[in-house]
């Protein structure tokens, strides 16, 4: 099992109305939107949606809280949240005809006390995999990542800040971070393909077996035990990018626990990823003939 832990999941609140309201004036909708957000909880949907043995867990609170969990209910997606005295995040997005305007929440305060209920939750389902993902609520720092990768005798992948990757030091199967976010643990430039290739051989050598970086239309690298591969992307009319992160790393980690070769997971990545961009928002798309997007990919060695 591939179980993932967003530690400061949200409702995603979105928008949309023909202009932005003078002050003292008012703007109304009929078009709004609310979705169960955090970037752990998107890797278990595509991984649901590949087929994989998952399952999402977290700091859930009061009716926001609620909100995530009963949506991945409806959803088909298996979760066992951690409940916390808070209430969830609601990150908003209003969108106009020519601009869109973010107003996202810091999360509650959180204990350490409710880490040590995740890892709890986590040793119950025995996971051979566990992905850490997403940002942190106020009151923890990256420790608590430590401490969850440092719990129990899984391998653990991690999708965070640069900042925070820079100063994670347990032992880490996987780490993706993008083009900014591996120049922000790493300190470096990484506005070439090389920059990025130099960048993550520095970032593995922090102790990361994996780094699994995704730099957009310059396609996706590996830098591990088989040297550092590149993959091209993929050449699909793309809608959306969000959740292309999310999507690689569900791929990838999928197909190692598949016993796939670095070669093939991140081959599996690219596909699933760019399936995704296809599409709206984190919206699943198909996956039962992703394999012909698999094979598409081109690999080669950096």
């Amino acid at each position: 099992m591939i179980l993932t832990v967003t530690l400061n999941p949200a409702v995603d609140h979105t928008v949309r109305i023909d202009e932005l309201p003078a002050s003292g004036s008012v703007a109304r909708t009929d078009d709004a939107q609310f979705d169960p957000g955090g970037k752990g909880i998107n890797v278990s949907k595509y991984l649901v949606g590949l087929g994989a043995d998952t399952l999402a867990t977290g700091l859930v609170g009061d009716f926001l809280g609620d909100y995530i969990a009963n949506s991945l209910d409806e959803e088909g997606i298996p979760r066992d949240f951690v409940d916390i005295d808070g209430s969830s995040r609601l990150n908003t997005t209003l969108l106009t005809d020519d601009a869109e305007y973010k107003i996202n929440h810091d999360g509650p305060r959180v204990s350490r006390e409710s880490v040590d209920d995740v890892v709890d939750t986590i040793e119950r389902y025995d996971p051979s995999m566990v992905v850490i993902a997403g940002s942190r609520p106020p009151g923890l720092g990256p420790d608590a990542v430590d401490r969850i990768a440092r719990a129990g005798p899984w391998r653990t992948a991690v999708d965070v800040g640069g900042e925070t990757l820079a100063e994670l030091s347990a032992a880490y199967a996987v780490c993706k971070p993008n083009r900014e976010e591996l120049a922000a643990a790493t300190g470096r430039a990484v506005d070439s393909l090389e920059d990025c290739v130099a960048a993550a051989r520095a970032l593995r050598e922090q102790g990361f077996d994996r780094v699994v970086a995704s730099l957009g239309a310059d396609g996706a690298l590996v830098a591990g035990g088989e040297g550092v591969l590149h993959a091209a992307a993929l050449n699909v009319d793309v809608v959306d990018t969000v959740g292309a992160g999310d999507a690689l790393l569900s791929g990838f980690v999928d197909a190692l626990e598949r016993g796939r070769s670095d070669r093939e997971a991140l081959q599996a990545g690219v596909a699933v990823s760019s399936r995704v961009v296809a599409v709206t928002g984190t919206d699943v798309p198909r996956f039962a003939d992703v394999q012909s997007d698999v094979e598409s990919v081109s690999v080669s060695v950096v």
